[in-house]
């Protein structure tokens, strides 16, 4: 007998559990919970993705409210079939009722384990960030491996926080760090984060921003924006042959645009160092990709709008008197995407991407540019690309084979970058862990952890832990270091400026 003071049962309920829902209303009970199991299953699946940040803050609640309410939906219709009277149901009719009890189990087994995985992924990220922050901070391993991440942030004083113990090498500045920022606003914050580290007796930190120009300005505002470099190189010959043949004229006309390109740089560079960046990711040493080259899905990479030319030779002067310019004014320069991109047939923000392109070809074309660029360089980024003939089993952000042909046979002994390891490539293929511990095995010197900064906890987390077994030798550590060492030398300014006084003089 139910007590008078006891709260009246809910009539939906009373109804599920009385079995007088209409069999309008079960069936459209059941395609619900149907189409809410995909969404549930997404969101508590990868709640931490990178293509979930927009909506990370609610991920987790709307999961777990997705679960609940499935999960009560299930527990009810499928008590109505627990406590019915077997007797009174039709023999014909048994069968139905155990699949309809076993549809409901199904649906409350995959809500409850929905909601158990959501909410383990999203605890032991928070374990990965309490780790780093608190335990890791006393381990000398955190330091070590801290010279090989530069990551973005969303909150200033986390950032704050890693700069002050050693736990990164350098910041990548997004949009929206300097979004709605006077360029003093932006500098005071940078030179904030320089005074901890030097506070500290740390080294400088690296502060990187993507400013190529064109389709990618990620400073402006509030930076001036500025066309493609693409546009200064309509007068450039496109091979070593046609400017020989070419008239003297056409000579001059080639110097003015490559001068253009320096002063370009030179620019640029000197606006970035106005906000506190020291290292620019550009230029961009891709070809453009022939009319022949159909990529896919194509949101992120969109080389045709980027890339600088289809010439090889173009390329190589372009870049070659960009980074000059970069460096007249005090800023370093980072050569993108090794092993090129022109070839590639998928965005590898989303995809796996593969070259099939015999490698002694490519030292023929789409190389040549960072051959010739590399030693002004002081950061080359490596691609998420497989070249299919140096290591078909990594991507060369991963590949130990394409870091000892950059080291042993091309003698590069500037910076090994990653791009983004947010991106699709590796996200997708490798996780965040691993990619991170195969890169830095690989022997590239820094991780980028651009686009979504939390990832950067369960990355450190899971490089102190490989440290601590011995899957992670870090055997590049001590060049890395070196390395950085020589990126904040002074660049040699006077030295450019003669050159370029030199080249007027030539004109």
């Amino acid at each position: 007998m139910q007590r008078s003071d006891m709260p009246p049962i809910h009539p939906t309920l009373h109804a599920l559990q009385q079995r007088t829902l209409p069999k309008r209303s079960l069936h459209l009970i059941r395609l619900t919970a149907w189409l809410l199991v995909p969404i549930t299953v997404v969101l508590a699946w990868a709640p931490l993705s990178p293509y979930l940040l927009i909506i990370r803050t609610w991920v987790l609640p709307m999961a777990l409210g997705l679960c609940l309410l499935g999960g009560i939906g299930a527990w009810c219709l499928l008590r109505r079939w627990l406590l019915a009277d077997a007797s009174a149901i039709a023999p014909a009719k048994q069968w139905r009722r155990m699949v309809s009890m076993l549809e409901w189990a199904l649906l409350l087994f995959c809500f409850t384990g929905c909601a158990i995985a959501a909410s383990w992924q999203v605890w032991g990220f928070a374990q990965a960030k309490r780790s780093v922050l608190e335990h890791a901070s006393e381990s000398p391993n955190l330091n070590t491996l801290g010279r090989h991440f530069i990551i973005s942030y969303r909150d200033f004083k986390e950032a704050a926080v890693l700069a002050e113990r050693g736990a990164i090498a350098g910041i990548y500045l997004r949009s929206a760090n300097v979004r709605d920022k006077s360029a003093f606003e932006i500098r005071s914050e940078i030179m904030a984060l320089q005074r901890l580290r030097h506070r500290n007796g740390l080294p400088e930190l690296i502060i990187a921003a993507d400013q190529e120009g064109g389709a990618v300005e990620h400073m402006s505002p509030p930076l001036q924006s500025r066309p493609s470099l693409a546009e200064l190189l309509i007068d450039l010959p496109t091979s070593l042959e046609d400017e020989m043949a070419g008239p003297t004229g056409a000579h001059k006309a080639a110097a003015d645009a490559l001068l253009a390109v320096y002063n370009y740089g030179h620019e640029q560079g000197r606006e970035l160092r106005g906000l506190g960046v020291n290292l620019n990711l550009g230029p961009i040493a891709d070809l453009s990709p022939s009319a022949d080259t159909k990529v896919g899905f194509d949101t992120h990479t969109l080389l045709s709008k980027r890339a600088l030319s289809a010439s090889p030779y173009v390329v190589a002067q372009a870049t070659s008197a960009y980074i000059d310019g970069l460096n007249s004014s005090g800023i370093q320069a980072t050569l993108k995407h090794f092993p090129g991109l022109a070839r590639v047939t998928t965005d590898t923000h989303h995809f796996t991407a593969r070259l099939d392109t015999p490698s002694d070809w490519l030292q023929q074309s789409d190389w040549l540019p960072f051959q010739h660029s590399m030693p002004q360089a002081a950061a080359t980024m490596l691609g998420h690309v497989i070249v299919q003939d140096l290591d078909p089993n990594a991507p060369a952000s991963l590949s130990p084979k394409v870091v000892a042909m950059l080291r042993q046979d091309w003698g590069y002994q500037g910076l090994l970058m990653t791009d983004d390891i947010n991106m699709g490539a590796l996200y997708h293929r490798y996780g965040i862990c691993e990619s991170t511990v195969r890169a830095l095995n690989a022997g590239v010197d820094l991780v980028l952890i651009s686009y979504d900064s939390d990832q950067y906890y369960p990355a450190m987390d899971c490089a102190l832990t490989a440290m601590a077994r011995g899957e992670l030798q870090l055997s590049q550590s001590p060049q890395t270091h070196a390395r950085i060492a020589r990126f904040f030398r002074p660049t040699a300014m006077a030295t450019a400026e003669q050159e370029k006084t030199l080249l007027h003089a030539q004109l």
